[in-house]
């Protein structure tokens, strides 16, 4: 990923079932919008009760704004022939917070491992090309904090710089926190660290 990159891509929401047939083998994909290794935890344990029967359950999932985590599991078919073509399709199609899973119920062929990696890559791109894929920002957050003759100040700046107020307690010692992208936190944060009596922290 770029250094200086603010975007990421990933799925607005859980994909619908999507079936691909080889020689008789049905792979059933899914993919599932997550945040946490719990998250994927959760999802592979319910599809594993609504396919009970299945012989192999693989996935491949890539965690972070910044693409920091991601696994691969085969799930007893033989090694990189399952996880690693269907995080191939995270990757072609550039995705994180993303879990995409392929449910195999074998069919009495053997496919061989040429014949699995094609059919579990054509699984993931299959659920990957039905899902709904959303470009978000990386977003910093400052608490910002200062005194009640202060506010209309600071709230202009925050107007004028289309700043989002995620919470806000304007008593007489007023706490505001903000979010705002990536790429403009350290303008916003000299924007208001010059401002009298306002203190601004990176949260």
């Amino acid at each position: 990923m770029e250094k200086n990159k603010d975007t990421y891509y990933t799925i607005a929401t859980n994909t619908q079932q999507t079936l691909h047939k080889d020689r008789g083998s049905k792979f059933y994909g899914y993919g599932f919008a997550v945040t946490t290794q719990q998250d994927i935890k959760n999802c592979i344990a319910q599809l594993k009760k609504q396919h009970h029967t299945a012989g192999h359950f693989c996935y491949a999932w890539q965690l972070g704004e910044r693409y920091q985590k991601y696994r691969t599991n085969d799930d007893g078919e033989p090694n990189n022939s399952a996880g690693m073509p269907i995080y191939g399709q995270l990757q072609a199609f550039k995705l994180t917070n993303t879990l995409v899973v392929s449910v195999r119920y074998f069919g009495g062929t053997k496919l061989g491992v040429g014949g699995l990696i094609q059919a579990y890559k054509t699984s993931a791109k299959l659920t990957l090309e039905s899902a709904i894929i959303q470009e978000k920002t990386i977003d910093v957050c400052f608490l910002l904090l200062f005194e009640y003759p202060q506010m209309s100040v600071v709230m202009r700046n925050i107007k004028d710089q289309k700043i989002k107020i995620l919470n806000q307690n304007l008593e007489h010692n007023c706490k505001l926190t903000i979010s705002v992208r990536k790429k403009e936190a350290d303008k916003i944060f000299t924007l208001f660290e010059n401002i009298y009596k306002v203190d601004i922290k990176k949260l």
